[in-house]
């Protein structure tokens, strides 16, 4: 490799391909990092959907505009904030849905309309139970005898109690989130790390195509 000198001798002559040299290196970093937060997403949290992972985004720098981004889409933002910056879980609704005995979806989730297809059943409804609040499944109600045999020894026996309703989902207060994405210590760690490597990379790229 050349020494210093001439390096600064041939980056004056290549003075109008630096800008397009530092794009190229400041996009691809942000590539790489996009790809890192994806991953450790992947890491963190359970199970992520792929639209939560999806909403990792960059945007490339150009020659004219030597801003390269990496960010987070406005709806995965506003529920991963806490993952960052510490708090409460960001709730859909007024309260935290907790199944218990419901079907979930692949990722471990209630799917999107679950709870308006639960409240337009007959059976289910919303209500408190012995100081439980959340969505119940009313039972199967058996038919019992007006008159019941009586036992052996004359009294009467006692009616069949009927099934309590089945909790399906209960209610309750947002919880504190306790994982940490490290989102932006991670971009700036890999900033720092790959930006001279990839700088020298795009201007040895830029040296050997310049006319």
């Amino acid at each position: 490799m050349a020494n210093l000198r001439d390096l600064s001798n041939q980056l004056q002559s290549l003075k109008k391909q630096i800008p397009f040299a530092t794009a190229r290196a400041l996009t691809s970093v942000a590539r790489q990092i996009q790809e890192a937060e994806k991953l450790q997403m992947k890491k963190v949290l359970q199970n992520p959907t792929p639209f939560t992972v999806n909403a990792v985004g960059s945007i490339g720098a150009r020659k004219d505009n030597l801003v390269a981004k990496v960010f987070v889409r406005d709806i995965a933002a506003g529920y991963l904030d806490p993952f960052e910056f510490g708090g409460v879980h960001k709730l859909n609704s007024q309260a935290l849905l907790n199944p218990k005995s419901i079907r979930l979806n692949k990722y471990g989730n209630l799917s999107r309309n679950k709870l308006s297809q639960l409240k337009a059943k007959k059976n289910i409804f919303i209500g408190t139970i012995d100081g439980i609040d959340g969505v119940w499944q009313r039972p199967k109600y058996k038919k019992v005898k007006r008159r019941l045999q009586r036992s052996k020894n004359g009294t009467r026996q006692d009616r069949l109690p009927q099934p309590l309703p089945k909790l399906l989902i209960r209610f309750g207060n947002a919880l504190p989130v306790h994982e940490h994405l490290d989102y932006f210590k991670t971009a700036q760690a890999m900033a720092q790390q790959l930006m001279p490597g990839e700088m020298a990379k795009a201007l040895d790229e830029a040296m050997k195509t310049a006319k």
